[in-house]
């Protein structure tokens, strides 16, 4: 069995997870890169993400007196397949300081398909100096299932409080539920030009259109500065795997660009392409 990463491991870096589910790969694949006729192991890793479901996970702290805790917050999702194994929440995007009084916090969860999804348990270690904690609500956006589901809890995870537990499993609110069409997975690769200050460091984007006037949201292909200062090098090759609305079997147009900023901006690109993937993999 062979199961390619090629992924970092690291609060600060890529979708902050320091813990992965992976998948084998096909043998064709592991030949392929032995021979090296042109299967890297980034792109084993890339199909290993290819292979996953990316979920944006909400968290709401109460606004309530002594509502937010020191203590390691972690969160399972249920499906109707399977579930994601604990996955500690450590970097949220939005603050620094996470699980504050009223505050909204986000976080990225990739986990291998575990199909529908039916609930979830949150609780925390109880570590740190204030360790109880208010949870007003959970909010999980899954574009690949097209859904956005609710959890509400408004309880406390306290040893001291409520009933002292400090965790709860907590179902979905069905009339809070917001669907929409799902989202499938995209490899795009970005072919920077062999010519001098080629490379960029500023924020590209792209937009993809598809027939009857379709597209999708503009969406970065860098999750960060430094990847930003990574990619788009001169002469350089760039695959990524994006979740994006799906335009169907035809993209029509690509708006591909950049935020502009920073001392290297400008940016000479020589070419894209494009392969919609299919849930199999293929």
């Amino acid at each position: 069995y062979y199961f390619p990463c090629q992924r970092w491991l690291a609060v600060e870096e890529d979708d902050g997870q320091v813990a992965r589910e992976l998948v084998p790969v096909d043998e064709a694949f592991v030949k392929k890169d032995s021979e090296n006729d042109g299967q890297s192991p980034a792109t084993l890793g890339l199909e290993q993400k290819a292979k996953s479901t990316t979920y944006t996970v909400k968290v709401k702290t109460g606004d309530k007196k002594n509502a937010g805790t020191d203590a390691n917050v972690f969160i399972i999702l249920y499906g109707n397949k399977d579930d994601t194994g604990i996955v500690s929440l450590k970097a949220s995007k939005i603050n620094k300081n996470k699980f504050e009084r009223g505050k909204v916090d986000e976080f990225t969860v990739e986990s291998v398909d575990i199909g529908d999804l039916k609930k979830i348990k949150i609780g925390h270690d109880n570590k740190g100096n204030s360790t109880g904690w208010f949870l007003e609500w959970v909010e999980i956006d899954a574009p690949s299932l097209g859904q956005c589901l609710k959890f509400p809890c408004g309880r406390w995870l306290d040893k001291l409080e409520d009933d002292g537990a400090t965790e709860r499993i907590i179902f979905p609110a069905e009339l809070q539920t917001v669907e929409y069409i799902p989202f499938v997975p995209y490899e795009i690769t970005v072919y920077t030009s062999d010519i001098f200050g080629a490379g960029t460091d500023a924020d590209v984007f792209i937009v993809l259109y598809g027939s009857d006037g379709i597209c999708t949201q503009q969406k970065s292909l860098c999750l960060n500065k430094r990847e930003q200062r990574m990619y788009f090098e001169r002469n350089s090759v760039n695959q990524f795997i994006v979740e994006l609305e799906d335009v169907g079997d035809i993209i029509e147009k690509i708006r591909i660009g950049h935020k502009g900023g920073g001392l290297n901006s400008g940016w000479h690109l020589d070419r894209v392409t494009i392969r919609r993937l299919l849930p199999n993999g293929k």
